[in-house]
């Protein structure tokens, strides 16, 4: 078995900001699947089960974002499910809008949702799916302001990309048996200046 957790705020004042990208990515997924209107609810998350072929619980946490752990954990618990068969899909401000980036354990990163995880439960060895969503200015207020903000415009079409994208990430990660290795390689993107460089040597 696996759980497959988007973190995310519920309500619809939350609905589509950048810190939602893991609801988004999680409704992605279940469209996908045919199971958008089979959302139930228990043990603090909104869940749809899913056979591919295994079981996969696909959770989106009801706790609001700093609190995820109190959803991400139980269910990890009730089905002795180990950390590393447990992906979170979550926003990153550290990485450009769009950009997609997978590892498979480490540090929370200043984020709350995964810093609760982490605690709850008691490791930080469960594989991460981030998605960029930019930085603001260095200042408290800005960031909680741009954290709560909605995608528009250029930004709008290119998050709808790589929401997919990162759909696409998690379905290969569900073929792979939780095999990180192919999906690290075929969906982690280089950042803008990795990729200029790369494209100078090759000119040289």
């Amino acid at each position: 078995m696996k759980i497959i957790a988007g973190l995310g705020n519920i309500g619809k004042e939350y609905d589509q900001t950048r810190h939602n990208i893991g609801f988004m990515v999680a409704d992605e997924l279940a469209r996908r699947w045919g199971l958008e209107n089979a959302w139930r609810t228990d043990r603090n998350a909104m869940y749809v089960e899913y056979r591919a072929p295994e079981k996969v619980f696909l959770l989106k946490p009801t706790t609001y974002m700093n609190l995820s752990g109190n959803a991400v954990a139980p269910w990890a618990h009730f089905y002795n499910i180990a950390p590393e068969e447990v992906a979170v899909v979550h926003d990153d401000m550290d990485l450009p809008l769009g950009t997609i980036r997978i590892r498979k354990n480490g540090s929370s990163g200043g984020h709350n949702g995964i810093k609760s995880i982490i605690s709850n439960l008691g490791t930080d060895a469960f594989p991460r799916f981030r998605l960029g969503i930019g930085h603001p200015v260095h200042e408290q207020q800005a960031v909680i302001s741009h954290v709560l903000q909605r995608f528009a415009g250029d930004d709008k079409a290119l998050v709808e990309e790589a929401v997919k994208k990162m759909a696409d990430a998690l379905e290969l990660w569900l073929k792979e048996d939780g095999d990180l290795g192919k999906v690290m390689q075929q969906f982690n993107t280089k950042s803008s200046k990795a990729k200029k460089r790369a494209e100078k040597e090759a000119e040289e």
